[in-house]
This record gives C-alpha cells, structure tokens and sequence, in this order.
C-alpha cells in the first residue's frame, strides 16, 4: 500500500477542528474517510466527538459535504479539496485534468487546472488541488487550484482478483511489498472474474478481519501469460495506448519531401539489428581513405521531418520519453505509422535521413565529420547473427554479394576504430546479459546469455562516434542540446569501494582523480580470482547512473568529454531533440528547435530521465514476473547461483541458468546469529564466523514462488566460507539450517 500522502494541515490534537482541516484530511487521506478516522487523526475523544457529529452535519447542511456510505463528497459532486490528474493542455493552451474519482467508473468532466507559484504541473501529474464551481466560463464546470504536486507512483494499486470458496473475494497486491490481501465485499467485485488483473482502493484499512478494498478497473486474465507485462505497464504508469488526436494525427502524415536534401541513394547502406527488430532507425557503411584511415557513414532515420515541434505526436513522444521494451511486446514512443513505416529504414525503401560523415586517420582517431539531411535507401536488412556469420566464412545467398564490397571494410573499419577506443580505455565491466525466449502461448522457453558478437561492438562504436559527432557540432554552434551524462562516482562512494577492497588484499588510492581507466586495471589484477565477479559487483555498484541534461559533465564510463544521444530518434525523445538541434543550427529547415523546445528544455530533461528509469523498473519486473512463472513447477529443486545482495535481513541470490533472482532469510542460515558487514557486504555468524559474502559461489533451494509478485524464496543448502567471528558477540538464533 503506498503511503500517505504528507499533509499541508497537520491534524490538531483534541478539541473540534475547523472545516477547512477537516476538507483538507479528507483530500490527502487514501483510504476511507468517515467520522470514525476525523476523530481518531484530529485525537478526538468522548464529548469532543459530539462537537465533530455536529460539525460536519453543518457542513453537509452547508453544501460543503454530503455524506453517501460513510463518505464525504460536495453537493455539486466533487469535494471542496480533492485529487485531479492532469490530462494535458487544451485548444486555448490551458491546463485540463479529470478529478480523480473513488470507485466512479463513469468518465469524469474536465476541470480547468490553474498553476500555483513554482514548478508547473505536466500531464500524467497528480495533484491536490483546490476545486472550485466556474459559473462563467464556456468549456468547464469546475476550476481546480494546485496546492501540491503528488509524487510520481501515486497512482493505481493492483492485485490479482481471485474467488476463494468459503472466504469469499480477494484481492493479492502484486507489489513485492504488500503483507496483507483485502476482502471485496459483495457489490464491491466491479464486475471482475477470477484470476484477472485489477486495480483497486482501499475502503476499509482497519477493525475486524482482513481490510477491505473495492474493484476499480479490470485490466486482463492473468490466466494468459502473454499479459504479465501489464502488471508493470499499470504499476509503473506507462502510457500505452495513444491518445485519439495522436493516431489521427500520424495517419494524416504525407511522404517527406526530396527538395534541399543529399542523395545518397547510390551508397550501399545497410542496417545491422536484432533478428526480432521491427524498426532500423540507423544504417552503416564504411570504406577506406586515402590517408590509411576510413571513411565512415552513420544515417539515422530523420524522425523530425514527421514529428513537428509542438504537435500532438511531439507532445506524446516527450511525454512518454522512450519506447518501453519487454519480452513479448514493445510500448513504442510513437505511433507504428511512424515507427515501423515512414521512419523505418527499411530494406530497399526510400527513406529521409539525417547523416553523419565522418572520417578517421589510421590510428582510429576521428579527424573530420560532417552532417546532412539525405536521401537512402537501405541496400540489406541484416541481423547481428547473419553479419557476423559472413565475416567468419558462413555466408549466406543474402550476404554473399555484400561480403566483399560493405561488409569487410565495415569491419576494417571497425578494427581501426578500436584502437582508438582501447587507448581511451572505457570502463571495461563483464556482466553479461541474460535474455529470455517465450513460447508461441508467451511463456518462458528458455532463458539465454546471447553471444557478445564484433558485429555487436561496431555498431555500438559507430554509434557512439556518431553521438560523439552530434555533440561537438552543437556546441561549436553554440546550440542548446540535451546531453547523455554520466558522472563519475562520489568520494563517498570510492572510500566505500577502496576499504572492500582491503579486505581482499587490494587497494584503490584515493585523491586520485579517478578515471575509467583506474578500474580496468583494476579489473584486470583479479582476472581468474576466485572474487572476479565479485570486484566487477562492486564496481557497477560503484557508478553514478547516466542521466540527461542542458549542461555538459562529460561521461565517465565511456571516458569521453562530451556526448549527445543522435542515434536512435525512433525510441528516444532526447535523440529527436537533438536531431532538431542539429536542424537548426546547420539550417537544414524550419522543423528544428522551437523556442518552446528550448525554454523546455531543464524540465525535457528531467522528464525523460524519469521516463526511463520507469522504463528499466519495469522491464526488469517483468522479467522477474516471467521467470517466477517459469521456476514455479520446479519448487522443491536445488540449483546453483551466487550471492547478488547482502543486507541485514539476508542474502539475495541470483540463479546461474535463467538468472532469476530470490532470497535467503539470515533467519534461516544456521544456528549462529548473523552479523551484517557492510564493507565487506558479508553476513558473518558472531560464533563460528561462518560467511556468506557478494560473490560467492552458493547452493539453494526454492521453497516458494509468488508469480504475480516475482518473487522466490530460497533456503541455503551449502555451506558458507570459513572466517573469523565478527567483534561483539551477539546472542545466536537457534534456527539449524535444514
């Protein structure tokens, strides 16, 4: 259950409070409100309550309330205070929102929100606001004043509906945090059926039994795998179904114009992705030059030629921020009319482009490049897998006549490139990738670790040169853009790492300024130890997370000064930033930065860091959703994983085959009480100094599958390491492992 909102009004203690604390209580309360929690928030007691009784039958009297199944609302439907989720900005650019309506299925009508001094409030925002009745005005009813923005996730509450015989309806929340199911009393089922996904309000949190909750909205049959994506498309908030306008608009598109742009159809441009890709938003090529060094071409589809500064398609794509990608289905940034057609550089297809030429000397240095809006077609569509098995001598009829004249000097170039990139040493960690494979009815096949192919790591260069590229040209312009940052660690963070370190017999100097570079050494000295994987845990762990912004701070793991995201304008909002940056500056049309963009861009910034922090939370429960399903017949099995996490409640532990990851209660490691080192990032029993440590190697057994939460509970088969008991002896828990 997420937590109470903190009040503007902090509830008197004792005596009658007034009206305005009593709307407000109501406003920023989420679960029920009747007079039984006013005098238990405001610590009303005994006559005090006859005081509360008459007050809010004044109130009601007043039309400030009406009172329906122990609920307080307005006469004129809405509550003097309430909460109003903003839907965006109408004809006349003024803010509209719906009030946010308990357990009212019906559509709500607009309210006209006015902004308080400070920070304004965006679609998707919920607020508490003020509501007020406009008698003169010719589009709302209401007028809603924000008082307070809410913070992001104060939005739906979801569990999985189910019918349990003899204890009637329940409801069992899908957050790995919630401790309690809820009862649906009768008329409170909204219609749903056993197994579906629902969200839900509280309508009762305490007294007898368990706490009651209402059905809200019905939103899929988790009886079908293929919608366990949903839990976290709805937990997360992820927009996934485009407004109206939006889909309208991107229909109405017309093929871009050929006028003012490089033809470039002649060059033999191919695009290199996933087998499973549905869009290419960036084609290569590359050949030799003159010097020893080579010529390299990036074109990346021209996304700002469709999608027009201030338009409904721009506004959704910055208000989602990025496509959203889980194992069986995408929630694309932008409408499949853009993003699978009109953008997608599909294979022998005319297309719009923006480019990158770039050239490099034969030291793999970037010594020229230069930017054009072109025209192209792409000569092949190829995956990672088909490219690389040409290059190695497995050729195929698609590749047989692309081997020699693209795809050899790509790699030739590519091998020049490196050399560049190995001298500039980015941070170079190892933790592979797991990536899973669903059946035809969308469960869990099989759980995979892709091959780390040179196929992967050219276009990964090519594009970070191309991102490279993006950014000196702007800020040689003097152009407003949005930077990719990643800053290096705190010293607060490096003194962390360096005493860890210690204890292994390492050091890390500190006053240093510390560079990639300092850790690939690092990496390197504990290469075929027992602790590699260890050292490489604590170093990710180490890093800041790479975020957007208006003003440079370089970025630290890729060791590089200055870096703009260009490359992928189709999934990312930032890269169609950047592309109308790019227009402008170099006078390639009037569809580049507007002056809204512009003034915008501080908040652009943090908007679309949020969006895709959102979007890694909720991939990454999926994934733990899928994988749950996946182990759940195998309850009982023993497998082999190794330590990810240690806290003072426990061990986390990652699975080596499908990397699913679950837990150890320290209550159920041994006899010994269990001491948590934080430097070490060991538990250690305070008697025989047993130790389980980040990194070790473990065995465990699955003793319980939660699904819809993800979760996996484990018991510690195998031992822990040797050690010495931790100083201060506790008293020991008598829980012998079993």
């Amino acid at each position: 259950m997420p937590q109470k909102p903190k009040r503007t009004t902090k509830p008197t203690r004792g005596g009658t409070p007034s009206a305005d604390e009593v709307l407000r209580f109501i406003a920023e309360s989420p679960g029920v409100v009747g007079k039984r929690e006013i005098a238990r928030a405001f610590g009303m007691k005994g006559a005090d309550k006859i005081g509360l009784k008459k007050l809010l039958k004044d109130m009601e009297r007043d039309g400030q309330l009406k009172s329906k199944r122990k609920r307080f609302t307005s006469k004129h439907g809405l509550p003097p205070v309430g909460v109003v989720e903003v839907q965006g900005t109408d004809k006349d650019g003024e803010l509209f929102g719906r009030f946010v309506a308990e357990g009212d299925s019906g559509e709500q009508p607009p309210i006209l929100v006015i902004s308080a001094e400070g920070r304004a409030p965006k679609r998707g925002d919920r607020v508490v606001a003020r509501l007020e009745v406009l008698a003169h005005h010719h589009a709302y009813q209401h007028q809603a004043k924000v008082m307070r923005i809410l913070p992001a996730g104060a939005g739906k509450q979801l569990a999985v509906f189910r019918f349990i015989k003899g204890k009637g309806a329940r409801l069992i929340p899908v957050d790995k945090k919630a401790r309690t199911e809820y009862q649906v009393l009768a008329g409170d089922e909204g219609g749903a059926e056993n197994g579906e996904l629902v969200s839900f309000q509280i309508t009762r949190e305490r007294g007898f039994g368990l706490p009651a909750a209402r059905v809200v909205e019905r939103l899929g049959d988790l009886g079908d795998p293929r919608n366990i994506s949903l839990i976290a498309i709805n937990q997360h908030g992820i927009p996934n179904r485009f407004p109206e306008r939006v889909l309208e608009e991107s229909e109405k598109l017309k093929p871009f114009a050929q006028a003012g742009r490089r033809d470039i159809t002649n060059i033999a441009l191919i695009t290199i992705d996933p087998a499973d890709a549905r869009d290419h938003d960036d084609a290569v090529f590359a050949e030799p030059d003159d010097d020893g060094g080579f010529k390299v071409i990036v074109a990346i589809a021209d996304v700002a030629a469709y999608v027009r500064p201030g338009s409904a398609l721009d506004k959704e794509a910055r208000f989602r921020g990025n496509s959203v990608y889980f194992p069986d289905l995408v929630v694309p940034m932008l409408p499949e009319r853009i993003s699978n057609d009109l953008c997608s550089l599909r294979e022998k297809e005319l297309r719009p482009a923006l480019a990158c030429f770039m050239r490099f000397d034969q030291h793999g240095h970037k010594i020229a490049h230069e930017f054009a809006r072109v025209t192209m077609r792409s000569a092949a569509k190829l995956s990672y897998e088909e490219a690389q098995a040409a290059i190695d001598g497995r050729q195929s009829p698609k590749t047989d006549g692309l081997l020699a004249p693209v795809l050899k000097p790509l790699w030739a170039a590519y091998r020049t490139l490196k050399k560049a990139q190995d001298k500039r040493a980015p941070l170079a960690l190892d933790l592979p990738e797991r990536k899973i494979v669903l059946d035809t009815e969308g469960r869990v096949a099989k759980v995979v670790v892709p091959a780390r192919l040179d196929a992967h790591k050219l276009i990964e260069e090519f594009m970070i040169q191309a991102n490279v590229a993006a950014a000196e040209e702007l800020e040689k312009r003097k152009s407003p853009l949005l930077y990719r940052v990643h800053e290096g660690p705190t010293q607060e963070k490096l003194k962390s790492l360096s005493q860890f370190l210690k204890t292994l017999g390492r050091d890390f100097a500190l006053g240093q300024v510390v560079k990639p570079s300092h850790f690939n050494v690092l990496l390197k000295s504990v290469k075929g130890e027992d602790f590699e994987h260890l050292v490489h845990e604590v170093v990710l762990r180490t890093q800041a997370q790479a975020t957007y912004a208006s003003q440079n701070a370089g970025h630290f793991g890729l060791a590089l000064r200055r870096y703009a995201h260009f490359t992928s304008p189709i999934r990312r909002y930032a890269d169609l930033i950047v592309h109308r940056a790019l227009i402008s500056a170099l006078g390639f049309g009037n569809d580049g930065l507007s002056s809204e963009d512009e003034a915008g861009l501080d908040e652009t910034a943090e908007m679309i860091s949020v969006a895709e922090r959102r979007a890694m939370l909720a991939e990454r429960d999926t994934i733990d959703r899928l994988i749950a399903s996946y182990l759940e017949p195998q309850t009982g099995a023993i497998f082999n994983g190794r330590v990810s996490g240690v806290v003072g409640a426990g061990l986390f532990v990652t699975l080596d085959e499908s990397g699913a990851d679950g837990f150890v209660p320290v209550s159920t490691l041994g006899s010994d009480y269990f001491v948590f080192d934080e430097v070490r990032h060991a538990l250690s029993a305070s008697k025989s100094g047993e130790t389980f440590q980040l990194g070790d190697r473990v065995k465990v057994k699955l003793i319980e599958v939660a699904p819809v939460k993800g979760g996996l509970r484990f018991e510690m088969v195998s031992d822990g390491r040797p050690g010495k008991p931790p100083p201060g002896r506790k008293q020991w828990k008598k829980n012998k492992r079993r």
